[in-house]
């Protein structure tokens, strides 16, 4: 690919302008210039390494089934001090205690 300006790291920002995870502005032209340059040498889908969001899967073949439940606002905030106390995500605490449930 060719040159492109690099966009310029702004303190105060307008209402509509994007910025990149890393704070760069992007404006219009740096756009526009983006697109041309794509457009001009496409890559090629090959070569592109595929990303995986979100957090990893507990299961086999990428299954992770989800289980949602309310509970009471004092169950909730023991569980978080709980999980906090013990270094833990309050997942990891709900998995494990619905683990030892099952086992039981």
């Amino acid at each position: 690919m060719g040159k492109v300006e690099k966009p310029r790291k702004k303190v105060e920002r307008e209402e509509d302008e994007f910025v990149t995870r890393s704070g760069m502005v992007l404006t219009e032209e740096i756009a526009e210039q983006w697109a041309e340059e794509i457009e001009k040498n496409p890559p090629d889908p090959a070569t592109l390494e595929r990303r995986y969001v979100g957090r990893p899967s507990l299961g086999p073949n990428g299954l992770s089934p989800r289980v949602s439940f309310r509970v009471p606002p004092d169950l909730h905030k023991a569980a978080w001090a709980r999980a906090d106390k013990e270094g833990k995500s309050l997942s990891e605490l709900a998995r494990e205690a619905f683990n030892r449930y099952m086992d039981s």
